[in-house]
C-alpha cells in the first residue's frame, strides 16, 4: 500500500494557504475583529473556517513555488489579499467614527471620550453610540454572514496565487478615504446643520441682548438640540448602515476583480 504523498502536500499547501486568507480577513474585520473576543475563540474560528473552505478550494498550481522563498512570498501575498478584505470592511465602518468626530465636536462633547476595544483608542462617546447601533443592526440582521460569505467565493473570484496589487487597487483604496469621509459628513450634516443654526440664532440673541450670557445659554442648548436631533434621525441612521454594509461587500468583491486583473 502506497501513501500519497503529493495528495497530502497539496492539501496541505491548500489548507496553509486558506487559513491567513482567513485570519487576515478577521483580524480587521469590524465584528469579528474586536479586541474584547478572546483570541482563542477567534483562532477556533479561523481554524473551523479553514476546514470548511480548504475543501471546496481547487488546489493551485504550485509549481512556480518550488523554494522556500517563493513559498514565504506566496504566503505573504494571501495574508496580503485577507488583511486588505479586513481593512475595507473596516473603512467603511470608519464612516461612523468620522460623523461621531464632527457631531460630538459640535455639540460640545470634543472631550468626553471612551474606550473602543476595537480599535484600542480613546473615541468620542457619539461615535461609540453609532458604533454600539450599527453593531446591534448587523448581528439582528445577520449581515456578518455577508463577510464569511465573502471570504468563502473569495476563492472563486480570486484563486490562491493569482493576486497582482497593481494600479486598480491603489485607486480604489484611495477612492475608499473618499467614500468614508462623505459617508461620515452624511451621517452627520443633520446634527451640524441645527448646530449652525442654534449658532447664528445665538449671534443674532447676543448682538440684541448683550446683557445676556449667551455662552452660558449656548453650551446646554447644542446639547440639547443635537440630542433631539440625533433621536430624530435613528430611523435615517438605518438606511445609512444599509449604505455602508453595501458598499463594503461591493468594494470587497471589486477588490478582488481588481487583484485578479479582471
Amino acid at each position: 500500500m502506497t501513501i500519497p504523498l503529493d495528495g497530502i502536500f497539496n492539501l496541505w499547501n491548500v489548507f496553509l494557504l486558506v487559513l491567513v486568507r482567513v485570519s487576515g480577513m478577521f483580524f480587521l474585520s469590524p465584528i469579528f475583529g474586536r479586541r474584547n473576543i478572546p483570541n482563542y475563540f477567534k483562532a477556533g474560528f479561523c481554524l473551523i473556517m479553514t476546514i470548511v473552505i480548504a475543501n471546496s478550494v481547487r488546489i493551485p498550481d504550485l509549481t512556480p513555488y518550488t523554494s522556500l522563498a517563493s513559498y514565504v512570498f506566496l504566503i505573504g501575498k494571501e495574508f496580503l489579499v485577507g488583511v486588505t478584505m479586513g481593512f475595507i470592511s473596516y473603512m467603511f465602518f470608519a464612516a461612523i467614527y468620522v460623523a461621531g468626530h464632527m457631531i460630538d465636536t459640535q455639540i460640545g462633547f470634543g472631550m468626553v471620550n471612551v474606550f473602543d476595544p476595537l480599535t484600542n483608542v480613546q473615541i468620542p462617546i457619539t461615535a461609540d453610540f453609532y458604533a454600539i447601533l450599527a453593531t446591534l443592526f448587523m448581528l439582528v440582521t445577520d449581515s456578518h454572514h455577508l463577510l464569511i460569505k465573502a471570504v468563502a467565493d473569495s476563492y472563486d473570484v480570486l484563486p490562491p496565487g493569482g493576486a497582482q496589487f497593481s494600479g486598480g487597487v491603489v485607486r480604489q483604496l484611495v477612492e475608499m478615504f473618499y467614500q468614508t469621509l462623505i459617508i461620515g459628513f452624511k451621517i452627520a450634516a443633520p446634527i451640524t446643520a441645527a448646530i449652525l443654526i442654534a449658532d447664528v440664532a445665538l449671534g443674532i440673541i447676543a448682538k440684541a441682548m448683550p446683557q445676556m450670557n449667551v455662552f452660558m445659554l449656548g453650551m446646554p442648548l447644542k446639547i440639547i438640540i443635537g440630542f433631539i436631533v440625533i433621536l430624530i434621525t435613528l430611523a435615517a441612521f438605518k438606511g445609512m448602515v444599509n449604505v455602508i454594509l453595501e458598499g463594503t461587500y461591493r468594494n470587497i468583491y471589486d477588490f478582488l476583480r481588481n487583484a485578479g486583473g479582471t
